[in-house]
C-alpha cells in the first residue's frame, strides 16, 4: 500500500472488518461453568489480507471495515511500508471528513537532482517538521484528497507556493498526486470514510 495513496486515504490510502471464526462452545459437564471462549481483533495485516481477498470476488461482501488511528499509525512505523525518500516519519490524525498528517521530511533528499532558483521555493530546504490538512474521502471507487494548508515547523506556507512546489518536485515522480487528488482505488473498495479517529472503506 504506497503512502501517497493514503495520503494520502492515504496510507493513504483502504476497507471490511475480518473476523476470525468463532470457536464452538463446548459443553461442559463438571459443576464449574467453563470460561467463554476469547476471540481476538482482527488485526490491521488480517483486514488487508481480507480486503485484498474480498476484491476479486465477483459480487464483494458490503460489510464495512473499520480501521483505527492507532493501528494505522502503528503499521506505518513498524517499516511495512516503505516511505518516499526524505520523509523520515508520519503519524496521521483522523478528524470527521479531514486528515491531519504530520511528518518529518528532509526535503534537500527530496530534491535530490533537481534544484530550482526560484527564491519561493528556497523555504523548502533542510529538515523541516511538517503539517498537512487534507480533506479526504472515497466514494464510486475513487480517492478524493484535497490539501487545505501545509505548515513548516509551525508556519503555514501559501496556497500557491506549495503548488509551485508541487509541480517542481512531486507531479514528475507522482503524476496522479498534487494539492487537488484523485485516484482509484484499489481492490474494488467503493467508499473510504474518515471519521474521529477511524478510517471505515466499503468494498462493491
Amino acid at each position: 500500500m504506497k503512502l501517497p495513496s493514503l495520503v494520502f486515504v492515504t496510507l493513504i490510502s483502504i476497507s471490511i472488518v475480518w473476523l476470525p471464526e468463532k470457536a464452538k462452545t463446548q459443553v461442559d459437564t463438571s459443576s464449574s461453568p467453563a470460561p467463554a471462549p476469547q476471540i481476538s481483533a482482527p488485526t490491521i495485516e488480517q483486514k488487508f489480507q481480507h480486503i485484498r481477498e474480498n476484491g476479486r470476488s465477483s459480487a464483494p461482501d458490503q460489510t464495512p471495515t473499520e480501521f483505527t488511528e492507532k493501528e494505522i499509525n502503528e503499521y506505518i512505523s513498524s517499516g511495512k511500508i516503505k516511505l518516499p525518500a526524505g520523509v523520515q516519519s508520519v503519524v496521521l490524525q483522523g478528524q470527521p471528513g479531514v486528515i491531519i498528517g504530520r511528518a518529518r521530511i528532509d526535503f534537500d533528499e527530496i530534491k535530490t537532482g533537481r534544484n530550482s532558483a526560484n527564491p519561493l521555493l528556497s523555504v523548502f530546504s533542510g529538515i523541516h517538521n511538517v503539517m498537512v490538512v487534507a480533506q479526504a474521502y472515497g466514494a464510486g471507487g475513487r480517492g478524493f484528497v484535497r490539501v487545505e494548508t501545509v505548515s513548516l515547523d509551525d508556519v503555514e506556507i501559501p496556497r500557491f507556493v506549495l503548488q509551485m512546489f508541487a509541480d517542481k518536485y512531486l507531479k514528475p515522480k507522482y503524476p496522479n498526486i498534487g494539492l487537488d487528488s484523485k485516484f482509484a482505488l484499489p481492490d474494488r473498495l467503493d467508499t473510504a470514510s474518515v471519521g474521529l479517529h477511524t478510517l471505515t472503506v466499503t468494498q462493491k
